[in-house]
């Protein structure tokens, strides 16, 4: 899907072709579109496609007057798994391609960053500054990253408090997910560091004072994200270890209540089966060889070993 905007009375419109100072936003292209783009703009098929491959890294790079800045954005989908309704997060890669009249972006799938520009809901854009629209686009993406960095925590801590109530796999796996998402955050985030240190020295784009500003403010938002990242991740490593440590005392627990059981059934078993093969003339030399006995010498060693048993439990 293509569509073309442009900045009409300060407010982002559609329009239907493209034009001088416009900005074409590209939504999973088809091959034909690809190749309207590269024939009407004169721009490497390579460039345009660059953002389709779902391993692209982040890059940017420059060639005939035409530079291509690729970078990842975050997502957050809705998964059902098992009819719980879960967020998945991830990150994907979305090129922006600056012409000497446009400002080009591609992008595999729906983007939100995107979404809110074209329907106007971020204000002052203006696609004709191509510069400082594409650090808008930056900056929002750097955004999104902290929105959804702070859903991430209240999202573990919600999954923390339950599993203090119910320990079951099914929290864990939701904080197995989110520590994924926070590795695939803490990767990007660094990729977009990298292409930004690039940005500030001005080889591949022009910068103006108020770009500089802008620019810097981008840098500031994607430093605190990833140092947002990297506390999430610490402390979402020792909420594991902790319910892991727990899991693992609780097991041993059981196992010792086991053994306790185990220890005290064998009493009677052998009581029973000392007395069940010595029994008619073989049981004149047993004592007290009856019926009422055997049960009472049982009892009688079950619950000697159970007191004995939870005496050693109390001095350990």
């Amino acid at each position: 899907m293509v569509n073309y905007y442009r900045s009409i009375d300060g407010k982002i419109r559609e329009i239907e072709n493209a034009e001088a100072g416009c900005w074409i936003s590209l939504i999973n292209p088809t091959e034909t579109e690809i190749s309207d783009i590269e024939d009407d703009m004169g721009i490497d098929r390579d460039y345009i496609r660059a953002a389709l491959d779902e391993e692209e890294p982040s890059r940017i790079e420059s060639d005939d007057g035409v530079t291509l800045i690729v970078v990842d954005y975050p997502v957050a989908e809705q998964q059902d798994d098992n009819h719980d309704n879960t967020l998945q997060y991830y990150t994907t890669p979305m090129s922006i391609i600056i012409t000497d009249k446009n400002v080009i972006t591609v992008s595999a799938k729906e983007n939100a960053v995107l979404d809110e520009l074209s329907k106007g809901i971020v204000k002052g854009i203006q696609p004709n500054l191509r510069t400082r629209f594409v650090f808008t686009i930056l900056l929002r993406i750097a955004a999104r990253y902290l929105q959804y960095l702070k859903q991430i925590d209240k999202l573990s801590n919600y999954v923390e408090g339950k599993m203090y109530l119910s320990m079951k796999n099914k929290g864990l796996i939701q904080l197995l997910g989110l520590e994924k998402s926070l590795v695939y955050f803490s990767t990007s985030l660094k990729s977009n560091e990298a292409v930004l240190e690039k940005l500030m020295r001005g080889r591949y784009l022009k910068l103006y004072e108020e770009d500089q500003d802008l620019l810097d403010d981008v840098l500031i938002e994607v430093k605190q994200a990833i140092e947002m990242t990297n506390i999430y991740s610490n402390i979402l490593n020792g909420t594991m270890d902790t319910f892991a440590s727990i899991i693992s005392n609780n097991l041993n627990i059981i196992m010792k209540r086991m053994t306790t059981i185990t220890i005290i059934l064998t009493m009677p078993t052998i009581v029973f089966s000392f007395y069940g093969m010595n029994l008619g003339d073989a049981a004149n030399g047993l004592p007290l060889a009856n019926v009422w006995f055997p049960i009472a010498l049982s009892v009688a060693l079950a619950a000697g070993v159970g007191v004995l048993m939870n005496i050693i439990q109390k001095f350990k």
